[in-house]
């Protein structure tokens, strides 16, 4: 598998993780600010959180990693959290921003 199709991989894993209290996914949220394949398929994932008191802070990231660590051929995972720069309804993508009614 190639470091693209990897990558893509990760992003549909990350379509299965959701804000328990939000009903549209990780990704199109626009939580996850970074993803990069590193070799021997060792994924890092910088991403955020809708505020720093998110109560799921804790169970999201492990989610996450829990997810993409399941793709057949992933080595490693590693999910950094970052609060800078602060989450955002502008990085929500159209489909999350159609699913909350914010078009």
């Amino acid at each position: 598998m190639t470091d693209e199709e990897l990558k893509e991989q990760v992003v549909l894993a990350l379509k299965g993780v959701y804000d328990p209290e939000i009903p549209v996914d990780v990704y199109e949220l626009g939580l996850i600010y970074d993803i990069k394949i590193f070799p021997v398929n060792n994924v890092y994932i910088l991403m955020t959180l809708t505020s720093p008191s998110c109560p799921s802070a804790g169970s999201i990231p492990a989610e996450i990693e829990e997810k993409v660590r399941a793709i057949e051929g992933v080595n490693d995972v590693s999910v950094e959290l970052t609060f800078d720069p602060p989450y955002s309804t502008e990085l929500m993508s159209e489909v999350a921003k159609l699913e909350l009614g914010f078009m």
